[in-house]
Formats: structure tokens, C-alpha cells, sequence
């Protein structure tokens, strides 16, 4: 029997966003069972399945509406729901209710983010997103669990970490711009640069993952804020949709 090229094209993004699902998963079997430092790997890892499929998708022609409504759906698991029980587990499983409440605020902020997302999502510009972007409060979660691998004294001091939490959390449902880097001008300038970037960040975080990726998020994060800070005229009215006349009644 011969393979119909198009449904194994439409298959194949769908399976990395499974993978993206599947590590989510795993990184929530692996936060009960307290091994921290492999539930943050597989929640990095599924960031890794999560950037790729919506790449795969476009190259092949194979964008839908159902690939997106999964691909929410695997990006809260992994990006909500998994790191919510990973900072539980890691910090806040003594702190009783406050501590539940904490790490639930993650998860609903995760799913807001996502929601709001999916319902503007044909009127947010490509080069910037609506706050941050919900593997990014993944990924902060992940660095705080990592530092604190390191040094164990971090999980100490549990109102930093709860602010902490809640400060990434507030982040996602937030309307400042963070670069998305599709269309800058720079980067397309300067692909080599660029390139060669991605190539010694890849090299940094197999030799030492545990201080790259708080490096990284941290440098990521408090850049954009400073840029936006530093440049409120350029992003004044950038995600208001007021005079947007789909939305009139």
C-alpha cells in the first residue's frame, strides 16, 4: 500500500508537538518522584520538540487549525502544568496553601497566556510577543530549580522564591513586548553572527547547562525589559485592538 505523502507531511509536525507533550509528562513523573534535575531537562527538551514543529509545519505546507489547538494543549502540560509541580515539589510542598496556591497561579497564568494567545492570534505581530512567552516562564522555573541544585541554601529562603514564581507568572500575562527575533532587521543582517551565536550558546549548555540556562533566560528576560523601558514611544498602543473594527459591535 502506498504512503499518501500529505497525511504523513501533516503527521509529522503533530509528532513533535507529542514529543513536546510526552516530556511535559515525564518531567511531572520525575518532579513526584524528586529527581529535579531530569524533570528540568525533559522540560528543556520539550521546549526543543515545541520550537521545531511549528517550523516543520510551515516547511511543509501542513499549518492548521487543529496543530494549533494542540500544540496549546502540549504547551501547557509542559510549560504550566509541569513546571507548576516541579517549583511545588522542589520549594513549596512545607509551605502548605500558600505554597499551592503559588505554583497554581504559575499554571493559570500559563493557561491564560496561551489562551490569550490562540484568541489574537491572527492580529499579534510576528516580531514581538505579548508577553512572555509561557516556555520562557517554563525555562525561569527550570533555572531557579537548577541554581538551587547548585545551592541548596536557594530553597531556603521561600518568600524570594515564591516572588520569584509569581514575578515570571505575571510576566506571561502581561502586555510587554518580548522580541520574537522572526522578522529584526539585525538578525537578518547579520546571519552569520547569528549563527555563530546559536552555535556557541548550543556548545555552552552541553558543558554546563545548570548556569547557561538561568544566563540565558535571566539575559533575555531584563534585556527586554530594559529595551521596552528605554523605548516606551516605539511600542505605545502595540497589542491595543480597540479600533479594530472585527471587534466593534
Amino acid at each position: 500500500m502506498a504512503f499518501d505523502n500529505r497525511k504523513l507531511a501533516f503527521f509529522l509536525p503533530n509528532t513533535f508537538t507529542a514529543l513536546n507533550m510526552a516530556c511535559g509528562f515525564v518531567a511531572m513523573m520525575q518532579s513526584f518522584k524528586g529527581n529535579f534535575y531530569h524533570a528540568c531537562m525533559f522540560i528543556v527538551l520539550a521546549a526543543i520538540f515545541d520550537s521545531m514543529d511549528g517550523r516543520v509545519a510551515r516547511m511543509t505546507g501542513t499549518q492548521s487549525s487543529f496543530g494549533e489547538q494542540f500544540d496549546s494543549l502540549s504547551d501547557l502540560v509542559s510549560f504550566g502544568v509541569a513546571p507548576a509541580f516541579l517549583c511545588y515539589f522542589r520549594f513549596l510542598s512545607n509551605s502548605g496553601r500558600p505554597g499551592m496556591v503559588v505554583a497554581f497561579f504559575f499554571m493559570l497564568c500559563g493557561a491564560l497566556r496561551l489562551a490569550r494567545f490562540n484568541a489574537n492570534i491572527d492580529r499579534v505581530k510576528s516580531d514581538y510577543f505579548q508577553g512572555l512567552p509561557i516556555p520562557g516562564g517554563a525555562c525561569a522555573v527550570t533555572a531557579l530549580v537548577l541554581i538551587s541544585i547548585n545551592f541548596p541554601h536557594v530553597a531556603d529562603y521561600t518568600p524570594v522564591v515564591m516572588l520569584y514564581i509569581l514575578f515570571y507568572a505575571t510576566l506571561m500575562i502581561s502586555s510587554v513586548p518580548f522580541p520574537s527575533f522572526k522578522n529584526s532587521p539585525w538578525v537578518k543582517n547579520h546571519k552569520k553572527q547569528v549563527l555563530m551565536l546559536i552555535f556557541t550558546i548550543i556548545a555552552s549548555l552541553f558543558i554546563y547547562e545548570e548556569v547557561m540556562i538561568p544566563v540565558i533566560i535571566t539575559t533575555y528576560v531584563f534585556s527586554s525589559l530594559l529595551y521596552v523601558a528605554f523605548n516606551k514611544e516605539k511600542f505605545a498602543g502595540i497589542f491595543d485592538w480597540k479600533n479594530d473594527p472585527d471587534q466593534e459591535v
